[in-house]
């Protein structure tokens, strides 16, 4: 049976953009450089400002333009910013250690994008026989290749110059008898009610969209320290 997966979407690439903070000016190029170097296939981590000492409300006002993500680096906040940051849903993560500041940073960024969309083939049969349905509709007579076609089942016709149609299989014939799958070497009518324009030799892929579960970071409105 056919089990394949194939990645079905393409996208722009997402943006984490900070705030950052630091108590000197060594610290700020130091974690300048070390966030420059973490690389993702999906996000790019973009500083927008940077500053040397405490987290003040002009910071709030500027991480609302980006992410709304302020990074402090052995610094802490001046008062009256954490009221800020609840009316402004801007969150503030506080570190000592570089190194729990880069990880942290880098599973954020990670979780900026959802994960790509991907699918799983159930099946493929190809298009040996086409009969005229209706004015817009046709049966296609097809030989099951590998795994499946089923009833309820989403599925694509592919031309030579590529994806042509897509829906679901509504019913399934294999002589004049009704069906809810047809398997490997067998042959069977799919009924299309609104594409006429397959063509013999066409290859028909059954598939099962996969759902993942993810959870993408949104500011909390508060303070998160991740002192050592």
């Amino acid at each position: 049976m056919t089990h394949k997966q194939k990645k079905t979407s393409q996208r722009t690439r997402s943006k984490l953009e900070i705030v950052l903070r630091t108590d000197s000016i060594g610290s700020l190029e130091a974690v300048t450089h070390v966030l420059s170097e973490i690389i993702l296939p999906e996000t790019d981590i973009n500083i927008i400002h940077s500053g040397i000492g405490a987290v003040s409300k002009s910071d709030v006002l500027l991480a609302e333009t980006g992410s709304r993500l302020i990074v402090g680096f052995q610094v802490d906040v001046l008062p009256g910013v954490e009221k800020a940051l609840k009316g402004h849903r801007v969150e503030v993560r506080l570190y000592d250690v570089i190194y729990t500041l880069t990880a942290d940073i880098r599973v954020l960024a990670e979780s900026m994008t959802p994960p790509v969309s991907e699918e799983q083939i159930i099946g493929s049969a190809k298009v040996i026989a086409i009969f005229k349905s209706t004015r817009k509709g046709i049966i296609i007579g097809c030989e099951v290749l590998d795994g499946f076609v089923a009833v309820n089942e989403r599925f694509r016709i592919i031309s030579a110059m590529g994806p042509a149609y897509s829906g679901t299989i509504q019913s399934l014939h294999i002589g004049t008898n009704t069906v809810q799958q047809a398997t490997r070497g067998q042959q069977v009518g799919i009924k299309i009610s609104d594409f006429n324009k397959a063509k013999i030799g066409d290859l028909v892929e059954s598939f099962r969209p996969l759902t993942q579960k993810y959870r993408i970071w949104e500011p909390t409105g508060r303070i998160v320290r991740k002192r050592a």
